[in-house]
C-alpha cells in the first residue's frame, strides 16, 4: 500500500492521458467496432510515455526545475511560444471536455441533464485547484480513479471468451470498417495516450513535491506503475466492450452504453459504481488538464506557479488557471457534446505532439542540466523510435480525419 501511494503521481498523470471522458467512449467504440485489434496501440503508447515520462521526471528531480521551464531557455523563446500556444489550446479544449465528462457522469447517476452540472462541476475543480494541497489532491483522486478497475472484475465475470480475445490481439483487421477508419482510431487512441499535458503535470509535479537526484527511484516507480495502470484500465474497457458489443457490431456513442458492461453484471449496483468511476477519472482528468495549462503559461513567463506557494504569492498562475476554466465552461455552454470534442481534440493533440516531446528528448541530453544523468544509449534509442512514431501519428492524423469523416 505504501508503493501505491507512492505513485498516485504517476496514477493521475496517466488517468488523464488514458480514461478521461473521450477515451472511455472512444476505447469503448474500438472494442465494439474492431474487438481486440488496438490493443497493440495501448501497448506502444505506454512503452512511449514510460520513456518520456522517465526523462520529464529526472529532469525535475535532477535540475529541479520542470520540462516546459527549461524548454523556452534550451530551445529559446520564439520556439517554445509555439509549443505553449499549441499545447496550451489542447489543453484547454481537453479540459472544457473533462468537465463535460464530469456532468455527464453526474447526469448518469441524477437524471438530470448535463448542462446543469457543468458550471457545478468547474467550480468544485477550481475550488480543489485553488484550495487543496498537491499531495493530497494527487493521493485522493489519483487513487479513486483506479474505481474503474470495475471493467477489469467485470471481465471475469461475463462469459468471457479468452481465447478469442487473444487472438483478436495478435491478428489486426478493420472488422469490416475499413482500414482507414481502423488507422484512425489508432492514431486517436495513441495520441490519448502521450497527451502533451501529461508530461508537463508529471514534471511539474515533481518539482510540487520537491524532487532531488534522491528520488529518482521514486519518479520511476510513479512511472512504472501509474503509467501501466492506466494503460490496464484502458485495455478494460475495449475489453469488456469487445465481449458486449463486438459480435453484433452495435456502435457506442454514449457514457451510459459504455457503462452496460458493468449493469449486465451488477444491475443498479453497477450502474452506480461505474457512474462513480467515470466521475473520479473525469474529475481527476479535469484537475489534471487544467492545472497543466496554468503550469505551461506560468513556467513560459517565469512567473511563480504551483500549489507549494500560497494563491497570493502565485496569483497570476491561479489567474490563468480561473480563466482556463472559465474558458471551458463557455465552450461547452455552446452546447457542443463533449464526447465529439474530446475527438477533436485528439486529432489536434496528435498533430502538436512532436512539439512536446522533442524538446524533452534535446533536454534530457544535455549535461549542463542533467551532468552524469543524462539519457544513457537505449534511453536514447527508445526515445527516437518513440518519436519518430510520434511524427508519423502526426503527419497522418488530418489527412486521416478528413477521409474517414472523424472515423466513421
Amino acid at each position: 500500500m505504501k508503493r501505491l501511494l507512492a505513485a498516485t503521481l504517476g496514477i493521475l498523470s496517466a488517468i488523464g492521458g488514458f480514461v478521461d471522458v473521450g477515451d472511455l467512449v472512444a476505447a469503448s467504440q474500438a472494442g465494439a467496432r474492431f474487438g481486440m485489434a488496438h490493443a497493440w496501440v495501448l501497448l506502444v503508447g505506454v512503452l512511449g510515455i514510460c520513456a518520456y515520462a522517465e526523462m520529464a521526471g529526472r529532469i525535475a528531480a535532477v535540475s529541479g526545475r520542470a520540462v516546459f521551464d527549461l524548454v523556452r531557455e534550451r530551445l529559446g523563446p520564439r520556439v517554445a511560444l509555439l509549443n505553449l500556444v499549441a499545447s496550451w489550446l489542447v489543453t484547454v479544449i481537453t479540459l472544457a471536455a473533462e468537465l463535460g465528462g464530469v456532468a455527464l457522469a453526474l447526469q448518469l447517476a441524477s437524471g438530470i441533464g448535463y448542462l446543469i452540472w457543468v458550471p457545478v462541476a468547474a467550480g468544485a475543480v477550481w475550488l480543489v485547484l485553488w484550495r487543496m494541497r498537491f499531495e493530497l489532491m494527487e493521493r485522493v483522486f489519483g487513487l479513486a480513479g483506479l474505481s474503474l478497475l470495475i471493467f477489469v472484475v467485470v471481465l471475469f465475470l461475463l462469459p468471457t471468451d479468452w481465447g478469442r480475445l487473444g487472438h483478436g490481439t495478435l491478428h489486426l483487421s478493420a472488422g469490416g470498417h475499413g482500414w482507414a477508419a481502423y488507422w484512425f482510431v489508432a492514431v486517436a487512441l495513441f495520441a490519448s495516450t502521450v497527451s502533451p499535458y501529461e508530461v508537463f503535470f508529471f514534471s511539474s509535479g515533481g518539482v510540487e513535491e520537491k524532487w532531488s537526484a534522491a528520488d529518482l527511484a521514486r519518479s520511476r516507480s510513479n512511472v512504472l506503475i501509474g503509467f501501466p495502470a492506466g494503460g490496464l484500465l484502458a485495455l478494460s474497457l475495449i475489453a469488456a466492450a469487445a465481449v458486449i458489443y463486438h459480435p453484433s457490431g452495435t456502435s457506442l456513442t454514449s457514457l451510459d452504453q459504455v457503462a452496460q458492461p458493468v449493469v449486465l453484471v451488477l444491475g443498479g449496483v453497477g450502474l452506480a459504481i461505474a457512474a462513480l468511476a467515470f466521475f473520479a477519472v473525469t474529475f481527476g482528468a479535469a484537475l489534471e488538464t487544467g492545472i497543466s495549462a496554468a503550469y505551461a503559461a506560468a513556467q513560459y513567463f517565469g512567473w511563480q506557479w504551483g500549489k507549494r506557494v500560497s494563491p497570493r504569492e502565485a496569483a497570476r498562475f491561479h489567474s490563468v488557471l480561473l480563466v482556463g476554466v472559465l474558458l471551458a465552461v463557455l465552450l461547452l455552454m455552446t452546447t457542443v457534446d463533449p464526447v465529439q470534442l474530446t475527438e477533436y481534440m485528439l486529432v489536434l493533440s496528435a498533430v502538436v505532439l512532436p512539439l512536446t516531446y522533442l524538446p524533452i528528448l534535446v533536454v534530457a541530453n544535455d549535461r549542463a542540466y542533467l551532468g552524469d544523468r543524462v539519457n544513457g544509449r537505449w534511453n536514447n534509442l527508445l526515445g527516437a523510435l518513440f518519436l519518430l512514431i510520434i511524427v508519423v501519428a502526426s503527419v497522418a492524423a488530418i489527412p486521416l480525419a478528413i477521409v474517414t469523416r472523424m472515423g466513421q
